[in-house]
């Protein structure tokens, strides 16, 4: 059964990474995540993800050929609002996951499928230097300039958790993330660099009773970005994100990461106020985490 709980452990953090939109997490790669936007500005949006491919586990494990697959559907909204005469702005997701993982334990074939709501989180992010508060006709006229932002994610221990089921797709625990962002415009290029770590209260209800607690976990990003035109533009991304070893009864597990991705993102106006992003990423170095190709799609309609 311990050998269990850690493939499901690793499971379990594939599912949260990637159910959340519209927030900032150790995988995803956001470009543009404190871009400007005029004070008053809302946005609705939905997005579908599917993520697929294999997880990579302690290698002491008889735990092998382990792969997974997940579908999330990502309702969002958000706000800018002025906060102390900076441009500041609160989003809140939440996302509805279906997941299927299965492998080998010890030569023996086993699945699980699970399907329900993850947790939520709530995202706020200020422009400390540039993005000055702007309203609409203002901003519109206004020369892009360095932006230094900092941001809080705030992840909600409410997705469906049972601690008498090894798979959860909610975690039964809070996490935060505290970011700075700094974005640099070059013409119609913009280059962007993000450093951000997780951090994460103790589950004292883990699957058999169990107090499971994890190490801070260090996340970078990095984004070049060219601006065809007013809303349409694309990007490469990178992320490297370290640390996150597990421990459970005080038992530490040889679960460190030390992962990198690689991802492309492109953003198109569809009508005046709503628009359409895709992106697509996968693992390009993977130590123990999940090692997977991710396609996704994003409506947002925006007003004032």
């Amino acid at each position: 059964m311990k050998y269990v709980s850690v493939f499901i452990v690793a499971c379990i953090a594939s599912s949260m990474i990637f159910g959340i939109a519209r927030t900032v997490r150790a995988q995803q790669l956001e470009p543009r995540a404190y871009s400007p936007s005029p004070v008053g500005t809302n946005f609705l949006g939905l997005g579908y993800l599917y993520s697929g491919g294999g997880l990579s586990l302690d290698p002491t494990l008889p735990v092998t050929n382990v792969h997974a697959r997940v579908s999330t559907f990502a309702p969002y909204y958000g706000r800018t609002f002025d906060f102390f005469g900076h441009q500041a702005s609160m989003t809140a997701t939440t996302s509805y996951n279906w997941y299927t993982a299965y492998g080998d334990v010890n030569e023996t074939s086993r699945s699980i499928d699970r399907s329900g709501f993850g947790d939520p989180a709530l995202r706020f992010a200020v422009n400390l230097i540039g993005g000055p508060v702007l309203k609409p006709q203002e901003f519109f006229q206004h020369k892009p300039e360095t932006i230094l932002g900092a941001s809080l994610v705030i992840v909600a221990p409410l997705g469906q958790y049972d601690p008498s089921k090894a798979i959860n797709l909610g975690t039964n625990r809070w996490s935060f993330k505290p970011e700075l962002g700094l974005s640099q415009p070059v013409g119609n290029w913009a280059f962007e660099v993000y450093a951000g770590v997780w951090l994460f209260t103790g589950n004292d209800n883990y699957f058999g009773g169990q107090v499971r607690r994890q190490d801070p976990l260090q996340s970078y990003q990095a984004h070049v970005i060219y601006n065809f035109f007013a809303h349409m533009w694309t990007a490469l991304d990178f992320t490297y994100y370290v640390g996150g070893a597990t421990m459970v009864n005080g038992n530490h597990n040889n679960d460190r990461q030390d992962n990198t991705r690689i991802g492309l993102t492109f953003s198109a106006p569809v009508t005046q106020n709503q628009s359409l992003k895709l992106i697509w990423s996968n693992g390009a170095t993977t130590r123990i985490g999940s090692n997977f190709e991710t396609l996704g799609v994003f409506w947002q309609w925006t007003w004032f």
